[in-house]
């Protein structure tokens, strides 16, 4: 479950210790114990950050859907005046 203060992480904060975590995982030399809390923190992590990018992703993609109406609504009125 994501706690508050990964709900409170921004996305290049919550990346950088994601890649902190990649490399300790990645170097070894921790115990089972340690490698499965750092997987863990890792997944957690991992979903703060799409958390982001879907959510940056929605808004870009109501911003094209926005523009897209105002130029179709552009091309009706110069249509009408002809």
């Amino acid at each position: 479950m994501t706690s508050r203060t990964d709900e409170a992480l921004g996305y290049e904060q919550a990346r950088d210790e994601l890649i902190d975590v990649v490399r300790r995982l990645e170097a070894g030399g921790t115990t089972l114990e340690e490698s499965l809390a750092l997987w863990e923190r890792g997944e957690e992590l991992a979903k703060v950050c799409r958390r982001w990018l879907d959510g940056a992703r929605a808004r870009l993609d109501a911003a094209l859907a926005e523009e897209e109406a105002a130029e179709a609504a552009g091309d009706e009125d110069d249509g009408e005046e002809s």
